[in-house]
Protein backbone atom coordinates (compact mmCIF):
# COMPACT_ATOMS: atom_id res chain seq x y z
CA UNK A 1 0.00 0.00 0.00
CA UNK A 2 2.66 2.53 0.96
CA UNK A 3 4.95 3.59 -1.78
CA UNK A 4 7.29 6.53 -2.10
CA UNK A 5 6.97 8.84 -5.06
CA UNK A 6 8.37 7.28 -8.15
CA UNK A 7 12.01 8.27 -8.74
CA UNK A 8 12.19 7.41 -12.43
CA UNK A 9 15.12 8.71 -14.39
CA UNK A 10 13.93 6.37 -17.16
CA UNK A 11 17.31 6.43 -18.85
CA UNK A 12 17.58 5.27 -22.44
CA UNK A 13 18.56 1.65 -22.67
CA UNK A 14 22.19 0.71 -23.01
CA UNK A 15 21.02 -2.70 -24.15
CA UNK A 16 19.29 -1.60 -27.37
CA UNK A 17 20.85 -3.21 -30.43
CA UNK A 18 20.21 -2.29 -34.06
CA UNK A 19 17.80 -4.58 -35.91
CA UNK A 20 19.37 -7.06 -38.28
CA UNK A 21 17.89 -9.42 -40.86
CA UNK A 22 20.24 -12.13 -39.68
CA UNK A 23 19.97 -11.91 -35.87
CA UNK A 24 22.40 -14.74 -35.25
CA UNK A 25 25.03 -13.05 -37.37
CA UNK A 26 24.41 -9.79 -35.56
CA UNK A 27 24.77 -11.45 -32.16
CA UNK A 28 28.04 -13.05 -33.24
CA UNK A 29 29.44 -9.82 -34.65
CA UNK A 30 32.83 -9.18 -33.09
CA UNK A 31 33.04 -5.79 -31.40
CA UNK A 32 36.46 -6.18 -29.77
CA UNK A 33 39.52 -8.37 -30.14
CA UNK A 34 42.40 -9.13 -27.82
CA UNK A 35 45.42 -11.42 -27.91
CA UNK A 36 43.50 -13.85 -25.72
CA UNK A 37 40.09 -13.81 -27.38
CA UNK A 38 37.22 -11.81 -28.85
CA UNK A 39 34.05 -10.15 -27.56
CA UNK A 40 30.81 -10.34 -29.54
CA UNK A 41 27.59 -8.38 -29.28
CA UNK A 42 26.02 -11.41 -27.59
CA UNK A 43 28.82 -11.47 -25.00
CA UNK A 44 28.20 -7.81 -24.29
CA UNK A 45 24.43 -8.27 -24.08
CA UNK A 46 24.71 -11.19 -21.65
CA UNK A 47 27.16 -9.32 -19.43
CA UNK A 48 25.08 -6.16 -19.37
CA UNK A 49 21.87 -8.13 -18.86
CA UNK A 50 23.33 -9.68 -15.72
CA UNK A 51 24.83 -6.40 -14.46
CA UNK A 52 22.14 -3.77 -15.18
CA UNK A 53 19.45 -5.59 -17.14
CA UNK A 54 16.53 -5.39 -14.69
CA UNK A 55 16.58 -1.61 -14.02
CA UNK A 56 17.21 -0.89 -17.70
CA UNK A 57 14.29 -3.10 -18.74
CA UNK A 58 12.13 -1.34 -16.15
CA UNK A 59 13.12 2.06 -17.54
CA UNK A 60 12.54 1.01 -21.15
CA UNK A 61 9.07 -0.32 -20.39
CA UNK A 62 8.08 2.75 -18.38
CA UNK A 63 9.33 5.01 -21.16
CA UNK A 64 7.19 3.21 -23.76
CA UNK A 65 4.14 3.10 -21.49
CA UNK A 66 4.24 6.84 -20.75
CA UNK A 67 4.96 7.81 -24.35
CA UNK A 68 1.60 6.33 -25.37
CA UNK A 69 -0.12 9.26 -23.63
CA UNK A 70 2.47 11.98 -23.06
CA UNK A 71 4.09 13.17 -26.27
CA UNK A 72 7.27 15.21 -26.66
CA UNK A 73 7.91 16.64 -30.14
CA UNK A 74 11.38 16.56 -31.68
CA UNK A 75 11.47 20.37 -31.54
CA UNK A 76 10.57 20.43 -27.82
CA UNK A 77 13.20 17.80 -27.14
CA UNK A 78 15.99 19.51 -29.13
CA UNK A 79 15.18 22.88 -27.55
CA UNK A 80 15.36 21.42 -24.05
CA UNK A 81 18.61 19.57 -24.80
CA UNK A 82 20.09 22.85 -26.08
CA UNK A 83 18.85 24.70 -23.00
CA UNK A 84 20.35 22.19 -20.58
CA UNK A 85 23.66 22.10 -22.43
CA UNK A 86 23.83 25.91 -22.41
CA UNK A 87 23.08 25.93 -18.69
CA UNK A 88 26.04 23.60 -18.09
CA UNK A 89 28.21 25.64 -20.45
CA UNK A 90 31.90 24.81 -20.31
CA UNK A 91 31.19 22.25 -17.60
CA UNK A 92 29.17 19.99 -19.93
CA UNK A 93 32.00 17.56 -20.73
CA UNK A 94 32.98 17.40 -17.06
CA UNK A 95 29.33 16.72 -16.16
CA UNK A 96 29.20 13.77 -18.58
CA UNK A 97 32.40 12.35 -17.08
CA UNK A 98 31.11 12.75 -13.52
CA UNK A 99 27.84 11.02 -14.42
CA UNK A 100 29.60 8.34 -16.44
CA UNK A 101 27.35 8.81 -19.47
CA UNK A 102 27.74 9.71 -23.14
CA UNK A 103 26.31 12.80 -24.80
CA UNK A 104 23.78 10.63 -26.65
CA UNK A 105 22.69 9.05 -23.39
CA UNK A 106 22.33 12.52 -21.83
CA UNK A 107 20.10 13.68 -24.69
CA UNK A 108 17.83 10.63 -24.47
CA UNK A 109 17.54 11.08 -20.74
CA UNK A 110 16.38 14.68 -21.27
CA UNK A 111 13.44 13.34 -23.26
CA UNK A 112 12.62 10.90 -20.47
CA UNK A 113 12.60 13.76 -17.98
CA UNK A 114 10.28 15.79 -20.22
CA UNK A 115 7.80 12.92 -20.55
CA UNK A 116 7.67 12.45 -16.81
CA UNK A 117 7.27 16.20 -16.30
CA UNK A 118 4.31 16.27 -18.69
CA UNK A 119 2.65 13.50 -16.73
CA UNK A 120 3.17 15.33 -13.43
CA UNK A 121 1.84 18.59 -14.89
CA UNK A 122 -1.31 16.79 -16.08
CA UNK A 123 -2.24 15.84 -12.50
CA UNK A 124 -4.79 18.13 -10.87
CA UNK A 125 -6.14 18.23 -7.33
CA UNK A 126 -9.09 20.32 -6.16
CA UNK A 127 -8.96 22.98 -3.46
CA UNK A 128 -11.63 20.99 -1.62
CA UNK A 129 -9.46 17.87 -1.53
CA UNK A 130 -6.46 19.88 -0.34
CA UNK A 131 -8.54 21.51 2.41
CA UNK A 132 -9.81 18.10 3.49
CA UNK A 133 -6.24 16.82 3.51
CA UNK A 134 -5.05 19.73 5.63
CA UNK A 135 -7.74 18.98 8.19
CA UNK A 136 -6.84 15.31 8.17
CA UNK A 137 -3.16 16.22 8.52
CA UNK A 138 -3.91 17.15 12.13
CA UNK A 139 -4.53 13.45 12.89
CA UNK A 140 -2.47 10.34 12.15
CA UNK A 141 -3.97 6.87 11.94
CA UNK A 142 -2.66 3.44 12.90
CA UNK A 143 -4.51 0.82 10.87
CA UNK A 144 -4.20 -2.66 9.46
CA UNK A 145 -5.89 -4.24 6.48
CA UNK A 146 -6.52 -7.41 4.54
CA UNK A 147 -6.58 -6.99 0.76
CA UNK A 148 -8.04 -9.65 -1.55
CA UNK A 149 -8.75 -9.78 -5.27
CA UNK A 150 -12.56 -9.97 -5.28
CA UNK A 151 -15.57 -8.80 -3.31
CA UNK A 152 -16.85 -12.30 -2.49
CA UNK A 153 -13.57 -13.21 -0.81
CA UNK A 154 -13.60 -9.87 1.02
CA UNK A 155 -17.07 -10.61 2.40
CA UNK A 156 -15.93 -14.08 3.45
CA UNK A 157 -12.94 -12.64 5.31
CA UNK A 158 -15.05 -9.91 6.92
CA UNK A 159 -17.49 -12.52 8.20
CA UNK A 160 -14.60 -14.46 9.80
CA UNK A 161 -13.29 -11.27 11.43
CA UNK A 162 -16.74 -10.49 12.85
CA UNK A 163 -17.00 -14.05 14.15
CA UNK A 164 -13.88 -13.44 16.24
CA UNK A 165 -11.17 -14.61 13.85
CA UNK A 166 -7.70 -13.26 14.50
CA UNK A 167 -7.19 -10.32 12.11
CA UNK A 168 -3.43 -10.80 11.71
CA UNK A 169 -3.76 -14.52 11.05
CA UNK A 170 -6.47 -13.90 8.46
CA UNK A 171 -4.27 -11.28 6.80
CA UNK A 172 -1.43 -13.80 6.54
CA UNK A 173 -3.81 -16.40 5.11
CA UNK A 174 -5.82 -14.32 2.66
CA UNK A 175 -4.05 -11.04 1.86
CA UNK A 176 -2.54 -10.68 -1.61
CA UNK A 177 -0.05 -8.20 -0.18
CA UNK A 178 3.24 -10.14 0.15
CA UNK A 179 4.43 -8.28 3.28
CA UNK A 180 1.29 -9.37 5.14
CA UNK A 181 3.12 -12.61 5.89
CA UNK A 182 5.39 -10.62 8.20
CA UNK A 183 3.15 -7.71 9.22
CA UNK A 184 -0.25 -9.34 9.59
CA UNK A 185 -1.56 -6.44 7.53
CA UNK A 186 -0.30 -3.76 9.94
CA UNK A 187 0.32 -0.51 8.05
CA UNK A 188 1.81 1.43 10.96
CA UNK A 189 1.09 5.14 11.37
CA UNK A 190 0.19 7.26 8.36
CA UNK A 191 -1.40 10.54 7.42
CA UNK A 192 -3.16 11.89 4.33
CA UNK A 193 -1.61 11.40 0.92
CA UNK A 194 0.10 8.14 1.87
CA UNK A 195 -2.61 5.76 0.68
CA UNK A 196 -4.82 5.59 -2.40
CA UNK A 197 -7.78 7.94 -2.03
CA UNK A 198 -10.52 5.34 -1.53
CA UNK A 199 -8.51 3.67 1.22
CA UNK A 200 -7.72 6.96 2.93
CA UNK A 201 -11.34 8.11 2.84
CA UNK A 202 -12.53 4.84 4.39
CA UNK A 203 -9.81 4.78 7.06
CA UNK A 204 -10.47 8.35 8.18
CA UNK A 205 -14.20 7.67 8.43
CA UNK A 206 -13.65 4.90 11.00
CA UNK A 207 -13.66 5.19 14.78
CA UNK A 208 -10.98 3.54 16.90
CA UNK A 209 -11.52 -0.23 16.97
CA UNK A 210 -14.01 -0.13 14.07
CA UNK A 211 -13.73 -2.39 11.02
CA UNK A 212 -14.79 -1.29 7.55
CA UNK A 213 -16.98 -2.96 4.98
CA UNK A 214 -15.03 -4.07 1.87
CA UNK A 215 -13.34 -1.06 0.26
CA UNK A 216 -12.49 -1.29 -3.43
CA UNK A 217 -9.26 0.27 -4.74
CA UNK A 218 -6.89 -0.45 -7.63
CA UNK A 219 -5.19 -3.00 -5.31
CA UNK A 220 -8.35 -5.05 -4.75
CA UNK A 221 -10.86 -5.18 -1.89
CA UNK A 222 -9.75 -4.14 1.60
CA UNK A 223 -10.99 -4.89 5.08
CA UNK A 224 -9.63 -2.07 7.26
CA UNK A 225 -9.38 -1.95 11.04
CA UNK A 226 -8.55 1.36 12.71
CA UNK A 227 -6.31 0.51 15.65
CA UNK A 228 -5.60 3.98 17.05
CA UNK A 229 -5.35 7.70 16.33
CA UNK A 230 -3.00 10.40 17.54
CA UNK A 231 -2.47 14.11 17.09
CA UNK A 232 0.07 14.81 14.37
CA UNK A 233 2.99 16.83 15.66
CA UNK A 234 4.58 19.23 13.21
CA UNK A 235 6.57 22.44 13.13
CA UNK A 236 5.56 23.13 9.54
CA UNK A 237 3.71 26.28 8.54
CA UNK A 238 0.21 26.09 7.08
CA UNK A 239 1.65 26.89 3.64
CA UNK A 240 4.12 24.02 3.93
CA UNK A 241 1.34 21.66 5.01
CA UNK A 242 -0.80 22.76 2.05
CA UNK A 243 2.08 22.06 -0.35
CA UNK A 244 2.79 18.70 1.27
CA UNK A 245 -0.87 17.65 1.03
CA UNK A 246 -1.09 18.71 -2.62
CA UNK A 247 2.12 16.82 -3.44
CA UNK A 248 0.83 13.75 -1.62
CA UNK A 249 -2.45 13.78 -3.54
CA UNK A 250 -0.56 14.14 -6.81
CA UNK A 251 1.75 11.29 -5.84
CA UNK A 252 -1.23 9.00 -5.35
CA UNK A 253 -2.68 10.13 -8.70
CA UNK A 254 0.71 9.55 -10.34
CA UNK A 255 0.90 5.98 -9.10
CA UNK A 256 -2.70 5.21 -10.03
CA UNK A 257 -2.27 6.68 -13.52
CA UNK A 258 0.95 4.75 -14.05
CA UNK A 259 -0.77 1.51 -13.00
CA UNK A 260 -3.59 2.27 -15.42
CA UNK A 261 -1.18 2.82 -18.31
CA UNK A 262 0.87 -0.29 -17.52
CA UNK A 263 -2.26 -2.46 -17.40
CA UNK A 264 -3.57 -0.95 -20.66
CA UNK A 265 -0.21 -1.67 -22.34
CA UNK A 266 -0.65 -5.43 -21.63
CA UNK A 267 3.07 -5.91 -21.01
CA UNK A 268 4.33 -9.42 -21.72
CA UNK A 269 7.99 -9.86 -20.77
CA UNK A 270 9.56 -12.82 -22.56
CA UNK A 271 12.84 -13.13 -20.63
CA UNK A 272 12.57 -14.83 -17.23
CA UNK A 273 15.18 -12.61 -15.59
CA UNK A 274 13.07 -9.53 -16.35
CA UNK A 275 9.62 -10.89 -15.43
CA UNK A 276 9.44 -8.78 -12.28
CA UNK A 277 10.64 -5.53 -13.87
CA UNK A 278 7.35 -3.72 -13.18
CA UNK A 279 6.28 -5.49 -9.98
CA UNK A 280 6.95 -2.47 -7.78
CA UNK A 281 4.51 -0.38 -9.81
CA UNK A 282 1.59 -2.81 -9.72
CA UNK A 283 -0.50 -4.19 -6.84
CA UNK A 284 0.04 -7.86 -6.07
CA UNK A 285 -2.98 -9.89 -7.15
CA UNK A 286 -3.79 -13.55 -7.33
CA UNK A 287 -4.34 -13.21 -11.09
CA UNK A 288 -0.85 -11.84 -11.49
CA UNK A 289 0.66 -14.59 -9.36
CA UNK A 290 -1.20 -17.24 -11.36
CA UNK A 291 0.06 -15.73 -14.61
CA UNK A 292 3.66 -15.85 -13.39
CA UNK A 293 3.34 -19.53 -12.50
CA UNK A 294 2.26 -20.51 -16.02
Amino acid sequence: MKKTVLAMTMAASVLTMAACSDQKAADEEIIATTKVGTITKEDLYEEMKDAVGLPVMENLLLQQVLETEYKVSDKEWKDEVKSQKEALGDNFEMYLQQQGVSEKFFEKNVKSQMIQKKMIESLKVSEEDVAKGVERAKTELHARHIVVKDEDTAKEVLAKVKEGGDFADLAKEYSTEPVAEQTGGDLGWFGPGKMVQEFEDAAYSLKKGEISEPVKTSFGYHIIELLDTRKAETEKTEEEINTEIEDGLKRVQFEEKLQELIKAADVDIKVDEFKKALDSYLPATADKEDKEKK
